[in-house]
């Protein structure tokens, strides 16, 4: 269960505030999988990054009762300037896993031959991604973030990886921040809708898909009236 109490966050960039969490408050049940809903620029991001604990809120606080892990698939995981080897020793260190178990689990998932042992520096884009969900899927986590995963690998690596994965997802809960609708009806049971600061959240993830297109349609349709004022 992820807990989330009275949690505020703005943003102050060249003389405006950007409100993104206005005491936001919300239970995410254990072993539950719920998309969090919201326009570019919403703060959907950001509200990942305080479940995650890698950005503070202004106030506020997120608990937790389980392990939560970081954006699955991130390729800013790994450091550039170690190898893949390296950062998996490391990764193994700073969540109290066995080095070794985890070596053998990325080296076999990620496929990256003699690459494993050189520096990341100097992976392709597709070689770093394959590494981060190597890492991701090497730990067991009761709740995984997921923020705009994209697709790695060739569609046979691309198969595995969604193996892997749905297969967590039956001892684990998910976060998940996604612009797919489809992707979100097929992984999410469960939504909350993050506008002006406020998240609404909806034990039905149809009721919080259609409560987030109703939100663009009104948007939309005030930006048209105001273009048409200008015009007029």
């Amino acid at each position: 269960m992820i807990k989330i109490e009275n949690l505020c966050k703005t943003y102050h960039m060249n003389g405006r505030s950007k409100v993104v969490a206005n005491n936001v408050n919300a239970t995410l049940p254990t072993r539950t999988a719920v998309a969090i809903l919201g326009r570019n620029g919403a703060g959907k991001s950001s509200l990942m990054k305080m479940i995650a604990g890698t950005m503070s809120p202004d106030s506020g606080r997120v608990i937790s009762s389980g392990t939560i892990s970081w954006p699955v698939g991130f390729a800013g995981c790994a450091h550039p300037q170690l190898t893949g080897l390296q950062n998996t020793r490391f990764v193994a260190r700073v969540y109290g896993v066995d080095s070794d178990e985890l070596v053998d689990s990325v080296r076999g998932f990620a496929e990256l031959g003699q690459h494993f042992y050189l520096p990341v520096r100097s992976y392709s884009s597709g070689m770093k991604s394959r590494l981060a969900f190597g890492l991701s899927m090497g730990i067991h986590f009761d709740t995984y973030l997921v923020d705009e995963v994209t697709s790695v690998g060739d569609a046979v690596f691309k198969q595995k990886s969604d193996d892997v994965f749905l297969e967590r997802l039956q001892r684990s809960g998910m976060v998940m921040v996604s612009h797919s609708m489809q992707a979100i009806r097929t992984l999410c049971t469960e939504g909350a809708v993050l506008d002006n600061g406020h998240l609404t959240y909806h034990t039905s993830v149809d009721d919080a898909i259609e409560h987030y297109q109703d939100n663009l349609a009104r948007q939309n349709g005030n930006k048209q009236r105001k273009q048409q004022a200008a015009q007029g």
